[in-house]
């Protein structure tokens, strides 16, 4: 798509777009480059913000605040359930989901049964890979991680998690992984560490692997206008066949392209949800 030949027309009009706050710096680093493709390809002033938290992006989504967000999938749950719609989920290593694993230093192994009185280090409270897949599986095998726990901080980032846990101010964190079906197995190779902390992942174990849910996915508001929305439906599912594109899906999205979401695909999240309470 080009861009319209005149200053004046780009600058009439305003896209807001959110991402998520568990990205760290790597989004704050490349929100600079996202808002220049999404002004160019979408001949719109872009701009693109980083989240305090999940729930302030979801509020930002449905107040008309961000008229688009890149969204954690209870976030986009949640949203969906409150007549937002999410056009678009990533897909990485060919899969739309994935799943969490608990992970603990290897100079610290536990396990599933010893876990009592560790310290764990989560993302955020509507964060589905950081705490609520975890919390699930957890509550599943009869634990009560009020109880096993001798604390649980929030970190707000997937980074500060497992920073947390090798500096040695926790002992257990939650990263996600790619789902069963891949080739990668149980190990460490299986998760996010080398993407979240490079060259530290030999740092870590894997203690036990979740259930799967699905990725997460790009959530429209309702004042988004209707042009508005399939134009940038046809920007983000083409990004993945131009090397700009192919380069901010990797380093911001963490995927190597983008797929239409099925309508409510996210509704599965609730039990999670319920599981944790």
């Amino acid at each position: 798509m080009e861009m319209p030949q005149t200053q004046a027309k780009t600058t009439q009009h305003s896209f807001r777009f959110g991402l998520s706050p568990s990205m760290g710096t790597v989004a704050r680093d490349g929100a600079a480059v996202l808002e220049r493709f999404f002004t160019r390809t979408l001949g719109k002033l872009a701009e693109v913000t980083v989240a305090q938290s999940y729930d302030g992006l979801g509020k930002d989504v449905l107040s008309g605040k961000l008229d688009a967000a890149w969204a954690p999938p209870f976030v986009c749950a949640r949203l969906e359930a409150m007549g937002t719609r999410v056009v678009a989920r990533g897909v990485r290593r060919g899969s739309a989901s994935y799943r969490s694993a608990l992970v603990c230093r290897v100079s610290k192994p536990l396990s599933l049964d010893r876990l009592e009185g560790a310290k764990a280090a989560w993302v955020d409270r509507d964060s589905v890979g950081g705490y609520l897949l975890p919390l699930a599986l957890l509550r599943t095998r009869g634990m009560d991680p009020s109880k096993v726990f001798f604390s649980q901080e929030f970190y707000g980032s997937y980074r500060g998690a497992v920073e947390a846990v090798l500096s040695e101010k926790a002992d257990v964190a939650s990263v996600y992984a790619l789902p069963a079906s891949t080739e990668q197995g149980e190990g460490t190779d299986a998760t996010g560490l080398e993407e979240i902390l490079p060259g530290k992942g030999a740092e870590m174990k894997v203690i036990a692997f979740t259930d799967e849910a699905p990725n997460d996915g790009v959530v429209c508001s309702m004042n988004m206008a209707p042009e508005t929305m399939r134009a940038l439906e046809k920007v983000i599912m083409e990004m993945h066949q131009t090397p700009e594109g192919a380069a901010l899906l990797k380093d911001i999205f963490h995927a190597e392209r983008f797929e239409p979401a099925p309508r409510l695909g996210y509704r599965s999240l609730y039990r999670v949800a319920l599981a944790t309470l």
